[in-house]
């Protein structure tokens, strides 16, 4: 009665008031005859028009704006992607789509195509947005830095750092002393020129160097704390330098930027001792919770909205006043971390590439179109790299490191990555770079960065050591191995139940390590020990419940999948367990359709397709992740579907084929070490008419004729499912189980899938 009702009040008020307003407008048409009505007739038709209202749209500043955006966004995916499977820094497949959107390759081949994309007077959107992205950027940079390692660190770390500044430095203006008269632009003084050519081939990409210590796994030594310590020393104490530098040119004379310079001093002191306690106060109140109020984010961007206002109006640019209020935030991980996620996920996908899009424009490789510019070019790349790699490896071995680590703070701090850009984009914006030299040193940047990894493989294998702490332990060929690897915590937990109950009472010939893989991206150095310690909380405290050993491995890693395949291929393990979420059972059809385009559009399947290792049209029970995971590994695995895993006492195994043998090696491990009572499902017979399958069963029933049953029912009642904790079955019989959609399967309880 309650839906008539509805339905009837809703029929009479849409129609009386559709019935009121076309009333209203029939009435209206009277009013038009005082007035003079003019209809724009363009004389193509109704079609006519409809093509050129579509192509005014598509000319709209805004329609060109977030067309520009979606392509920048996908293309710098992709060359992302690329250039991440090959071991480099994303960063740098990021810079090359934005060369390769530019003239040097799109505007060379496309210029119809460019220039329709790409029009000048829309480049002035895409340069204010770029800089609202490494605004944010640059408060992520200062935020990022843990100043408390500076104090810890500082003597021998600044050492190096200034070395690695002074030495690159003093040859970047020695440079410019021989490409001045050829190079330098109209009208530019010798100071101006020479500063921005040393503090070009001086600067640090700390982000960058930040992310390989990581996924090297080199943060936890004393070199990854040293080199860190030297990068945030360099960071600071290069983006000053900057800020002087910058004072200069504007200024024109040294004298002249003495003023510029005093308000920048004064507006540091203000920083420090003003604000930074005020935010300090903040960080207090507000530290210990889990999410930030609205007001206490407001205020925090409003402090760096206002810090870079107030050092482009001195005239050392906003950035620097990002990168500062970044600097002075509250020293309280959880607080950063949080703000951190707020900002940088805007920041990095959305806005920072188009800056290097923004800069590709500004960069065309056509401009050095001549043998000797390609000499210069490399003589800048030779100085860069001998300055800043060979002076920060010399400094590091002056203060007593070893010829291998001096080596390798030399390849880390010669990266210089998207830092090197910023500076070279305020340098062409002052006009005193012309846009070759401003091409030339893009060049450098990407040579000098895309070098470290190749440089840090060769400095190992030339003095045979590897990087970071080894993980693997000491193989003991006696011993049982179980590697679980966990993302989320809860499963994390099951997975160490289901692990103790396989060798829980041959513990001292069995060994469980726990793994946790963050991607680099999410892991910042002054979170780094907060991170690991809480990921592994719960689990250490299961374990101890469980009074169950563990050995625990904490890394960022850019590539988790990979990573965990490494790891468990590398480490000599017996048994893989990894977890998997509940969304196996669900379907939409909308799921179906990316399902199916993600087997054909993602790269890494595309390649699968291509080396015949997947049929195109061959469906998978897995998500993406897991099916790589799968694919990679070259031992046995177990991928655990928890629904709340409390126990394994009551285990289902339905057995489809001969080679399901294999799942009778964990029946009698879980028999002897947890007691549990093992229910086997004959679904074709293979146990009554299998010789081999047959003689383990029977042997089993005579040594434990309480723990294991045979049942043989085509049909699995829902009453039976919720008596079990856990069903185990064969990678390929749960294929076939998921493609026969057999009405039990929503019911069953926790699952391990086991591909031997």
């Amino acid at each position: 009665m309650k839906n008539y009702k509805n339905t009837v009040f809703y029929l009479v008020i849409t129609g009386g008031f559709t019935a009121l307003m076309y009333w209203i407008i029939t009435k209206g048409k009277h009013l038009e005859v005082a007035k003079t009505i003019v209809t724009p007739e363009s004389g193509k038709g109704s079609w006519g028009d409809f093509l050129a209202s579509m192509q005014h749209n598509f000319q709209d500043p805004l329609a060109i704006l977030l067309a520009q955006i979606i392509t920048i966004i996908l293309v710098a995916r992709v060359f992302g992607w690329i250039f991440k499977k090959i071991g480099q820094p994303s960063v740098i497949g990021e810079i090359i789509a934005g060369i390769v959107l530019g003239p040097s390759l799109l505007g060379l081949y496309f210029p119809e195509f460019s220039g329709a994309l790409f029009p000048v007077e829309s480049l002035g959107n895409l340069k204010f947005l770029s800089q609202i992205g490494l605004i944010l950027f640059m408060f992520v940079i200062g935020m990022e830095l843990d100043l408390k390692v500076l104090k810890n660190k500082a003597n021998e770390a600044v050492v190096i750092s200034h070395a690695s500044i002074v030495i690159p430095f003093a040859l970047g203006i020695g440079l410019a002393y021989f490409v001045y008269n050829r190079f330098a632009p109209e009208g530019v003084k010798f100071l101006s020129f020479s500063l921005f050519m040393g503090i070009a081939l001086s600067i640090t990409a700390f982000p960058v160097l930040a992310r390989i210590v990581q996924e090297r796994g080199i943060h936890k030594t004393k070199l990854g704390a040293i080199v860190i310590t030297c990068a945030a020393a360099d960071d600071i104490t290069a983006w000053c330098i900057l800020a002087v530098v910058i004072a200069i040119v504007k200024a024109g004379t040294f004298v002249s930027s003495l003023y510029i310079i005093m308000l920048a001093v004064l507006y540091v002191i203000a920083m420090i001792y003003i604000v930074k306690p005020f935010l300090k106060r903040i960080g207090d109140l507000y530290g210990s919770k889990d999410s930030i109020i609205k007001p206490v984010v407001a205020i925090f961007f409003l402090v760096l909205i206002l810090s870079s206002y107030a050092t482009e109006v001195i005239g050392i640019h906003a950035l620097f006043g990002a990168f500062m209020a970044g600097a002075i935030m509250p020293d309280v991980p959880k607080f950063r971390t949080i703000f951190i996620e707020k900002v940088e996920d805007v920041a990095l996908i959305l806005l920072l590439p188009l800056f290097f899009v923004f800069t590709g424009l500004k960069t065309e490789i056509g401009l050095i179109n001549d043998p000797y510019l390609w000499k210069v070019t490399g003589f800048i790349i030779l100085v860069a790299v001998m300055g800043k790699f060979l002076g920060s490896a010399l400094a590091a071995k002056f203060v007593g490191q070893s010829w291998r680590d001096s080596l390798t703070i030399g390849a880390l701090m010669n990266t210089r990555g998207l830092m090197e850009l910023i500076v070279l984009n305020i340098g062409l914006e002052l006009k005193v770079l012309t846009p070759e030299v401003f091409t030339m040193m893009v060049i450098m940047a990407l040579v000098t960065t895309f070098m470290t990894g190749p440089a840090l493989d060769l400095i190992n294998y030339i003095f045979k050591t590897k990087d970071g702490v080894e993980i693997i332990e000491p193989t003991n060929q006696n011993k049982y191995r179980i590697l679980i690897s966990f993302g989320n915590n809860e499963k994390g937990k099951s997975l160490l139940r289901l692990a103790n109950s396989l060798i829980k009472k041959q513990k001292s010939t069995s060994s469980i390590t726990v793994m946790h893989l963050s991607l680099s991206d999410e892991v910042h150095t002054f979170n780094m020990e907060d991170k690991e310690k809480n990921s592994f909380y719960p689990i250490v405290e299961e374990s101890q419940l469980l009074k169950q050993d563990i050995t625990t491995i904490f890394k960022a890693t850019m590539d988790i999948e990979t990573e965990i395949a490494d790891v468990a291929n590398q480490g000599d393990y017996d048994l893989l367990l990894v977890g998997l979420g509940k969304s196996i059972f669900e379907g939409t059809i909308l799921g179906k359709v990316i399902g199916f385009t993600t087997r054909i559009i993602n790269p890494d399947r595309l390649i699968d397709k291509f080396t015949g290792k997947e049929g195109l049209f061959e469906n998978s029970p897995f998500d993406e992740r897991t099916r790589q995971i799968i694919s990679k590994t070259k031992m046995p695995i177990g991928i655990l579907i928890d629904k709340d895993l409390q126990q394994v006492k009551h285990i289902f195994i339905p057995i489809f084929s001969p080679e399901d043998s294999f799942l009778i090696d964990y029946v009698q491990k879980l028999i002897y070490n947890n007691n549990s009572k093992i229910i086997l499902l004959d679904v074709n017979g293979h146990l009554t008419t299998n010789f081999v399958m047959k003689s383990a069963i029977d042997s089993l029933e005579q040594k434990h004729p309480n723990n294991i049953s045979l049942i043989t029912d085509k049909i699995i009642k829902k009453e039976f499912l919720d008596q079990q904790d856990l069903m185990l079955i064969s990678l390929d019989s749960w294929k076939e189980l998921v493609d026969s959609r057999s009405i039990w399967l929503s019911g069953v309880p926790s699952v391990l899938i086991l591909k031997h």
